[in-house]
């Protein structure tokens, strides 16, 4: 039976060289109406670096540590070392970002970067919100950035550590402003372990009975709890997580519905058919063949 590798053995994508300066440290990205690369898509790993994206488009939907987003207009996104992301959708991308590795930041001659809020992330967050006055930071340290990293010359590092450390300075400050007053509640605590679980049983475990089983509790509470923090039914989690799965097998492999159906603990593939369709819209031979003309 096919499955996602166990967390620890996913693939670990490091930092390809900037197209323009060469570094393997530090990498710029503007995205002008795009589609993420195919072989990114649907694939769970880590990064080797940090990543800080500004979208100026959302509408795409992507997991961090197994729990799905939806990205939002005009807001900042960021990523550690070792988080595991999904790509779970092929929309044009719009925006703007830096990557980064953790030595980038002590080669600045600035220690002090590595301890900002923003990279120590307490909260485990992932997303700012930004007002317009923060868009207009950003739209312009941006294009400071991108034409800098197109200048070579022997000012262009310091200049570009220069401009890196105002943005991290700058978004750290946003980012106590946002999660300051953020406590992980003993029911949080419970989401989360919720959502560990999903993540370990789902292709045998589908009901939301199974994993309070798991936890210890009634299925009432987990279903209270969970709908009171995450504000969507502890059902739709699992079933999130079952398509998440079944879009990425339909779409890096070629297997019968069949064996897709089986891999996912369903009974039959009428059965998995329906979930799919009644889930996502579409059918799963026809999500296959809609992913699949668009990487064509």
């Amino acid at each position: 039976m096919q499955v996602i590798s166990p967390l620890s053995q996913l693939p670990v994508y490091e930092l390809e060289p900037d197209e323009f300066s060469g570094s393997k440290q530090f990498k710029v990205y503007h995205f002008e109406g795009m589609r993420p690369v195919h072989s990114d898509l649907l694939v769970p790993h880590r990064k080797d670096h940090f990543l800080f994206a500004f979208v100026r488009k959302g509408g795409m939907r992507q997991w961090l540590d197994m729990k799905p987003h939806v990205l939002k207009d005009y807001t900042l996104y960021f990523y550690h070392p070792g988080r595991v992301i999904v790509k779970e959708e092929a929309d044009l991308l719009w925006s703007s970002a830096i990557a980064f590795t953790p030595e980038f930041l002590t080669m600045q001659g600035n220690t002090s970067l590595s301890n900002l809020p923003l990279i120590q992330n307490p909260h485990q967050a992932h997303e700012l919100l930004l007002s317009p006055a923060d868009i207009e930071f950003m739209e312009d340290i941006f294009s400071k950035i991108i034409a800098e990293n197109r200048k070579p010359g022997e000012w262009q590092q310091r200049m570009l550590g220069a401009y890196v450390s105002l943005m991290l300075t700058y978004l750290s400050r946003l980012y106590t402003e946002q999660y300051q007053s953020i406590d992980s509640s003993a029911d949080q605590l419970l989401v989360k372990r919720f959502q560990a679980k999903i993540d370990e049983s789902f292709h045998e475990l589908h009901e939301v009975g199974d994993y309070a089983s798991l936890l210890h509790i009634s299925a009432g509470h987990l279903s209270e709890v969970v709908k009171t923090q995450s504000g969507k039914p502890a059902i739709k989690h699992i079933h999130e997580r079952l398509v998440m799965e079944a879009r990425r097998l339909l779409f890096h492999t070629t297997n019968p519905m069949k064996e897709i159906a089986y891999d996912l603990g369903f009974s039959d593939a009428s059965y998995f058919n329906r979930f799919f369709k009644r889930e996502t819209g579409d059918t799963p031979a026809g999500y296959r063949s809609k992913i699949r003309e668009m990487y064509h």
